[in-house]
């Protein structure tokens, strides 16, 4: 999986491309540890993820807790696999997706 992150001030957009799951969302979620505090705004742009397992669920689950109290979090160009999983889980009930 590739992890792209681009900062703006307070503003961050994270892009993933390839495989969410139990071996690479370590890897999600360290980078999410080192930026979450001074993170108001949070873009997950998931246009090039091929596929998410629950791992990778356990880790947007995480941000968007950590984002409740105090800005906001997006999650943008999800595809249909990708949505279906959020469908199914309840996930697309709890996350702002556009």
């Amino acid at each position: 999986m590739t992890i792209q992150k681009i900062e703006d001030g307070s503003r961050l957009t994270i892009a993933l491309e390839g495989r969410l799951d139990t071996t690479t969302s370590p890897e999600l979620e360290a980078e999410w540890n080192k930026v979450k505090e001074k993170v108001t705004d949070l873009v997950v742009d998931l246009e090039k993820l091929e596929y998410m397992s629950s791992a990778g669920l356990r880790v947007m689950l995480s941000m968007h807790n950590t984002m409740a109290g105090k800005g906001s979090l997006k999650v943008v160009h999800v595809n249909e696999m990708i949505q279906e999983i959020f469908d199914i889980t309840g996930f697309s009930s709890i996350l702002d997706i556009e």
